[in-house]
């Protein structure tokens, strides 16, 4: 037996301002976890390339194509420990641009709020 207070309640809300400092913190705190898992894949990655023999075989066609032994100097960046330094690297550029960008997307989007209005969410209360 339906009566009238079963049927799902209905909320129209309008998302009209982002707290541009949590979108630094939460942004912050998602980028620098994405660079851990982006450093451990590395390091987890690299010992099945390497058994795979992958390097060697590179490391082959660059001596077969190169020689002069140019190539060879930029191949000691296919070492574990620099390629681990250089995704620790990338992973903290990365964190600092994520943040920056994901807080001037927050601002923008409280300039474009001012001038269009904001997204209208729609909520049931089931």
């Amino acid at each position: 037996m339906a009566t009238e207070n079963d049927t799902p309640r209905r909320y129209r809300m309008t998302v009209e301002k982002v707290d541009p400092m949590s979108v630094l913190r939460i942004s912050f705190l998602l980028s620098v976890a994405f660079g851990f898992a982006f450093i451990v894949a590395i390091m987890l990655l690299w010992p099945v390339l390497n058994g795979m023999h992958v390097f060697a075989s590179i490391m082959t066609l660059a001596d077969s194509l190169d020689a002069s032994g140019k190539l060879s100097a930029l191949l000691e960046y296919m070492r574990f420990g620099k390629a681990v330094a250089l995704a620790a690297v990338i992973a903290v550029i990365n964190s600092l641009l994520l943040t920056v960008m994901s807080t001037l997307g927050a601002l923008l989007y409280n300039v474009i709020v001012r001038l269009v209005g904001g997204v209208t969410v729609q909520l049931i209360d089931e």
